[in-house]
């Protein structure tokens, strides 16, 4: 009972270390249009998305079910070894991301490295194959997907409803807009994502008898997951950041107010319903919508089909890691040790990496930081008409 106990401490602590990851991953939904448009600071942003986060990791419990209860099956023999090689898996994938400045998707590679394990340690028995299709890919296509509809519409309707008007004339009410609609964005962040976490540890007291089948999280399981989020959040992941601002489209106000509102609607609705969708996927769709939506605006298709491989990859190449690493923490004690070695060599290894071309709120909005412009892109920048409000 002794190292079961220590185990469990042990995939604890893991857990919180990946909310930490997601919370600086996952910022640029919220505040990357808000930074690249000046509406709010870097830093006063990511603070004040900081703060939300934990509010919002208060509100809900039903995705922290899903995960506890739902992508596996507690009662097929998980042991907290095998959470643990998956959350090894998905801390990595998300580094080797944020490295890349590509906004890939934190709850997919917690979903990839799960069943990757249990694959690996129990077999299909221990994976709820229709609650993955049902609350996991289908959520996958189907929420940036809308979530772009709903922007192209709202950023069109936006522009005709600011038609006539001059940007100065509208400047202060989207960059209110644009305050509040990230603070949604950020509110209904912690009610997804921070639960993610509460449910892994959950499933983790679980298969250790710490708390019975099907328990809510525990209070101190809610604070401990908020707070890792919030202090993920509030340091920035400026390279994805910079990324979401200004390699995907072009953000004016009026777009980035679009995207937001229509982000934080479907992420709030996918909530309620117990639906752990990716953050990630809903806020890029929304911004790849607010550029389709602007007459003028070129959204630049490069950049955006690296951020779909990067989508596709992930459950898959989360999931490898996490098998491999179930496979060394098998073996006992020394396999654990051995995971928890190598994964602290990974981490190091890609922050030392990130510190050759470092990124932070001094430098995500340099004009050069821009995605280089492909092929494609240049040929419709040619034939397309001059953005909105211009001038020749």
């Amino acid at each position: 009972m002794e190292h079961i106990t220590l185990l469990i401490g042990i995939v604890i602590v893991t857990a919180l270390v990946f909310d930490f990851t997601n919370g600086f991953h996952d910022t640029a939904n919220a505040m990357a249009t808000t930074i690249s448009t000046g509406a709010l600071g870097p830093r006063v942003a990511v603070a004040m998305s900081a703060v939300l986060n934990l509010v919002g990791a208060f509100l809900s419990v039903e995705v922290a079910k899903t995960i506890s209860g739902g992508i596996v099956d507690e009662d097929s023999g998980i042991r907290p070894e095998v959470i643990f090689a998956g959350l090894v898996g998905a801390i990595l994938w998300n580094l080797v991301t944020w490295l890349a400045g590509l906004p890939s998707s934190s709850s997919h590679a917690l979903f990839g490295g799960l069943i990757g394990a249990t694959l690996v340690s129990v077999g299909l028995d221990g994976v709820n194959g229709d609650a993955i299709v049902m609350k996991v890919l289908i959520p996958a296509v189907a929420a940036p997907v809308v979530a772009g509809i709903a922007t192209v519409a709202a950023t069109r309707l936006t522009y005709r409803l600011g038609r006539g008007r001059s940007s100065e004339e509208t400047a202060k009410g989207y960059r209110a807009g644009q305050i509040a609609s990230a603070a949604l964005v950020s509110l209904a962040h912690g009610t997804n994502d921070a639960q993610k976490t509460m449910g892994v540890i959950t499933l983790a007291l679980v298969t250790g008898g710490v708390v019975a089948p099907d328990s809510d999280p525990p209070l101190w399981v809610i604070v401990s997951a908020g707070l890792a989020i919030a202090l993920g959040t509030y340091l920035g992941g400026w390279r994805i950041i910079r990324t979401m601002g200004k390699g995907i489209t072009d953000i004016q106000p009026p777009q980035g107010f679009a995207a937001q509102t229509g982000a934080a609607t479907v992420i709030l609705a996918s909530s309620h319903i117990g639906f752990a969708l990716s953050t990630t996927q809903v806020c890029s769709g929304a911004v790849m919508g607010a550029g389709v939506g602007r007459k003028g605006a070129v959204v630049r298709w490069s950049t955006a089909g690296r951020m779909v491989v990067a989508w596709v990859l992930t459950l898959p190449a989360a999931g490898l890691v996490a098998g491999g690493a179930a496979l060394l923490a098998d073996q006992g004690n020394a396999g654990i040790t051995a995971v928890a070695v190598l994964a602290v060599l990974a981490c190091g290894a890609i922050w030392a990496l990130s510190r050759r071309k470092p990124v932070d709120h001094t430098n995500v909005n340099e004009v050069g930081a821009q995605e280089p412009v492909g092929a494609v892109t240049a040929a419709l920048r040619s034939v397309a008409p001059p953005p909105a409000g211009a001038k020749p």
